[in-house]
């Protein structure tokens, strides 16, 4: 069980307003925690996206639109290597079949492969049953691409919630070290607001699961969404900044958990046919994105979730429980 792995009580430590490149946090027994930041991407086609839901898509464009998300990947990758970051990359199980290179690329450039569904359904979708085969086949199309363990996991749209906190037992009974799709925030579709901020551990029906939660930012009692996405795209990047500093700040472990998608740096593709509501918020901001991810790779250093992962079963820091399902 992940909870024999956090036994001792962390100390409380006190980091500069600024995230620095070499803190460390002290817990009282086993190995320093640094406090990190983690760079990912959800690596699907634009027509998969949640408010596309329902839809028309002809099949000559969800032919550009997947042509179209392995340029603005590699783009992403190339950026990344400019910046000397590796990340994680939440995949998309079918584009292990589609665009095998791509994965193997993605791996061989020293960033972490991790799941995300195999046709981007949310959980709600499925049963246990069928949630199951759909990550054992996610997670097999891709460990035979890069050739080895896939261990983390996130939900399309987010979508583990207080109705299907059952996932967290499919997870853990599917071999996965971590999971990052409870978004701690209020939303119409998706979030649990009460769960924690920081790494936790997740609690379903029998088992349990090590949550690293996207980013926030706690003001005025409420947490706002800063980790990426749309967020990224119509707040400030001031926003997302302060969540990381705040994140900083708090008790160890310290982890600032931000997601990006690859359809969010193509300002020139086609145009979904959106209802009014979804078209502002899918392409708000989308011509700023690249700058802005150079500013921020600038100015805060990242790591691989499965590094983190790692750091924190061997740091002596006991990490709250929550409650899922």
């Amino acid at each position: 069980m992940l909870s024999q792995l956090f036994t001792v009580t962390p100390r409380p430590v006190s980091l500069p307003s600024e995230v620095a490149r070499e803190n460390t946090s002290r817990s009282t027994g086993g190995n320093p925690v640094r406090a990190a930041n983690i760079i990912s991407f959800d690596i699907e086609e634009h027509h998969r996206i949640e408010a596309a839901a329902g839809v028309s898509c002809s099949d000559e464009l969800k032919a550009e639109y997947s042509a179209r998300m392995e340029s603005a990947t590699r783009r992403l990758l190339d950026q990344l290597a400019g910046a000397g970051v590796t990340g994680t990359f939440f995949v998309v199980g079918e584009i292990a079949r589609t665009h095998p290179q791509l994965v193997r690329d993605i791996h061989s450039a020293g960033h972490e492969v991790a799941a995300h569904s195999w046709d981007h359904r949310r959980v709600h979708q499925f049963t246990p049953e069928s949630f199951r085969e759909d990550l054992r086949t996610s997670k097999d199309a891709l460990e035979q691409i890069i050739g080895e363990a896939v261990c983390g996991f996130r939900a399309p749209t987010f979508s583990i919630t207080r109705e299907t906190g059952w996932a967290v037992d499919v997870l853990a009974e599917c071999g996965f070290e971590y999971d990052s799709s409870i978004f701690p925030v209020r939303h119409d579709r998706y979030g649990i607001p009460d769960a924690p901020r920081g790494p936790f551990l997740a609690r379903g029906r029998e088992r349990e699961m090590l949550e690293l939660p996207p980013l926030t930012y706690r003001l005025a009692g409420l947490n706002l969404p800063v980790a990426g996405g749309g967020y990224f795209r119509l707040f400030p990047l001031a926003m997302m900044r302060a969540g990381l500093r705040q994140m900083a700040r708090s008790e160890p472990p310290q982890v600032g958990m931000l997601y990006f998608h690859p359809w969010e740096f193509d300002p020139d593709q086609p145009r979904l046919p959106l209802k009014r509501l979804a078209r502002w918020r899918t392409y708000v901001g989308i011509h700023r994105t690249a700058e802005r991810l150079s500013r921020i790779l600038s100015g805060f250093t990242f790591r691989r979730a499965i590094d983190v992962v790692r750091d924190l079963r061997t740091s002596g820091l006991e990490l709250p429980h929550f409650r899922v399902g």
